[in-house]
């Protein structure tokens, strides 16, 4: 009698799942999937955010325009260094206080220097908020020419076989031998002087490697399909398979791979701009303001403190996203009930029993 009762409680909430997708296509199914993971939800309130204020903090020129930002200083700026507010005679510390005055602190106020100066007197919101835009810009960067050159070698290689797939594979499994840092390094080295956007450009070049080999996994197993065999036979070109019938149904794994490997790139930025083989003085990013600063992690912390924060956010901000868009594209995947879906899906069964 427990058996058939959980049986029946299982198959109750089956068919609540079911019904809840009931008349969706599978765009809607996904969407509604993605907006229920609180994880990638929040992730992308943090990203957002934190795109709109590191852009929006400092004059920029756009198309000749000039933008103005909400931010007084620019990374040129020398005001004087701070003296006064800080303890055991250091410079530059922070004027950025959090704790209200009937806690105890000095009340909620961001000072002249929130995240305090560095050794000779530039502002370090600003220089962290630049080092955040170029950050960002060698992630997004890297992600679309890394997910383009991926995605074509790896449909190209899955779909054609043959000779074909040989050469493009061989090809990725000779850069994929290769250490991402060396290459890395040898890229930085050499065009690291020409701006972060030709830095990241020919990064992209080499970051498709892992990407293209999911890609032809996923189309060595699509093209065998019925739906593939059905628009063979009814005529269609090569060209219209693989972008009508194939890749629409590999895009899931697409986008998830890409929003991995972006998170990948901005961590790969700050080692390289760590070892001195990214982003090039004048210009800053968070991973040259980590390296520029290391001999000041004992006395002088915070100018440690707030790049890190930022790679860290971001790049978990990145991976929550692409969890989220793994379990919304995952078939298997069943959405976790509540304990009220529960009691709805075994009233539900009672119901239907009694009937």
């Amino acid at each position: 009698m427990n058996e058939n009762n959980s049986v029946e409680g299982d198959s109750a909430e089956i068919s609540l799942i079911e019904r809840e997708t009931q008349g969706l296509s599978q765009s809607q199914i996904v969407r509604k999937r993605f907006f229920r993971h609180r994880g990638a939800m929040v992730s992308i309130f943090v990203l957002t955010s934190i795109i709109g204020l590191v852009y929006s903090a400092l004059d920029a020129k756009y198309f000749g325009v000039r933008i103005p930002g909400w931010w007084k200083y620019s990374i040129e700026d020398l005001p004087e260094l701070t003296l006064g507010q800080c303890k055991d005679g250091l410079v530059g510390c922070p004027t950025l206080s959090v704790v209200p005055n009937f806690l105890g602190g000095n009340g909620v106020h961001l000072g002249d220097h929130p995240f305090g100066q560095d050794d000779i007197g530039r502002d370090y919101l600003a220089l962290v908020m630049r080092g955040a835009q170029r950050s960002l810009m060698v992630t997004f960067i890297i992600g679309a020419i890394a997910g383009v050159i991926g995605t074509v070698v790896g449909a190209i290689s899955g779909f054609y076989r043959g000779w074909i797939d040989a050469i493009l594979m061989r090809f990725t499994d000779f850069i994929i031998t290769v250490p991402t840092i060396i290459i890395g390094s040898v890229i930085g080295f050499h065009f690291g002087n020409l701006g972060v956007a030709f830095l990241a450009f020919y990064l992209g070049l080499f970051g498709w490697t892992g990407l293209s080999r999911l890609v032809r996994g996923e189309f060595l197993t699509l093209r065998e399909r019925e739906f593939v065999d059905a628009a063979r036979v009814a005529g269609a070109t090569n060209r219209r398979i693989i972008f009508k019938h194939i890749l629409p149904n590999a895009v899931g794994i697409i986008i998830v791979s890409v929003t991995l490997l972006m998170s990948g790139a901005i961590l790969l930025e700050t080692a390289l701009s760590y070892l001195g083989f990214g982003v090039v003085a004048p210009d800053v990013s968070l991973g040259s303001l980590i390296s520029q600063y290391q001999e000041s992690f004992t006395t002088r912390p915070w100018l440690f403190w707030y790049p890190g924060l930022f790679i860290i956010v971001i790049a978990l901000s990145i991976n929550f996203i692409g969890d989220g868009l793994r379990d919304a594209f995952d078939p298997r995947q069943r959405r976790r009930l509540t304990r009220k879906d529960r009691d709805r899906a075994k009233l539900g069964s009672k119901t239907g029993v009694q009937k």
